[in-house]
């Protein structure tokens, strides 16, 4: 993460988004319970936030918690709040050592005061950060298009270009790589609009077992790929 358009490393890449899926299963393959999966998540994501820096990546986008995810048992649900909790106050002080702009997209707002509050310090904090990390909380494609679609009405036009500048992410740079962990082969709500022209890859690996070489390799893969935006060459 940080300024300009990419490194050898990044082939060019400037905005990669990943569903972190298979924290379940896992703890499920090690008899262990989800919560320990979900820590190991975490673990995972700090692994990777740490290493994505030197990659020179203009934003990571990781998808932390849907809109859909409410739907899961309520002590699952306590636990992935506290784990949460327990990140922003852990490693806030890091992420500002280390000039990473936080970005939050979704309806995060509606979360738990305290969280709520917890997130808008370390926003502020952050706030004069180079390398963005966005984190989607809250988040469902479908319902960000549609608030977009409604403001963009509002402001009295619908078109692709109105509607794009009120989504939440009207501030980052366009989307390049969508990588999903854990063999799934869905979007499942997450950049429905923005995920329109990216490339993607999907991964057998757990997410737990996700390694910075993990995304240096999708990073290779995406150098091998023609991007044609639908026209020809």
């Amino acid at each position: 993460m940080g300024e300009g358009s990419g490194t050898d490393q990044t082939h060019g890449a400037r905005h990669v988004a990943i569903i972190m899926d298979g924290n379940g299963r896992w703890a499920k393959k090690r008899g262990l319970p989800r919560a320990i999966g979900h820590q190991r998540g975490v673990e995972a994501v700090r692994r990777l936030v740490r290493a994505v820096e030197p990659m020179k990546l203009d934003c990571l986008t990781l998808y932390a918690f849907s809109s859909e995810n409410w739907k899961r048992p309520e002590d699952e649900v306590d636990d992935l709040m506290n784990l949460m909790r327990k990140f922003i106050k852990s490693d806030l002080a890091e992420f500002v050592a280390n000039n990473v702009k936080l970005r939050i997209i979704g309806d995060w707002q509606s979360l738990a005061p305290d969280i709520v509050g917890m997130l808008e310090d370390a926003l502020e904090q952050t706030s004069h950060g180079t390398q963005t990390l966005a984190v989607a909380l809250n988040y469902g494609g479908q319902s960000e298009i549609a608030r977009a679609a409604t403001k963009a009405a509002e402001r009295g036009q619908i078109t692709p270009e109105t509607i794009e500048a009120q989504l939440d992410t009207n501030d980052l740079p366009p989307l390049d790589l969508l990588i999903r962990t854990s063999g799934e082969v869905r979007l499942s709500n997450f950049l429905l609009w923005q995920a329109a022209y990216a490339e993607m890859m999907f991964v057998d690996t757990l997410w737990p077992d996700f390694k910075p070489e993990h995304l240096q390799a999708a990073l290779d893969d995406f150098a091998q790929r023609e991007r044609r935006y639908g026209g020809r060459k």
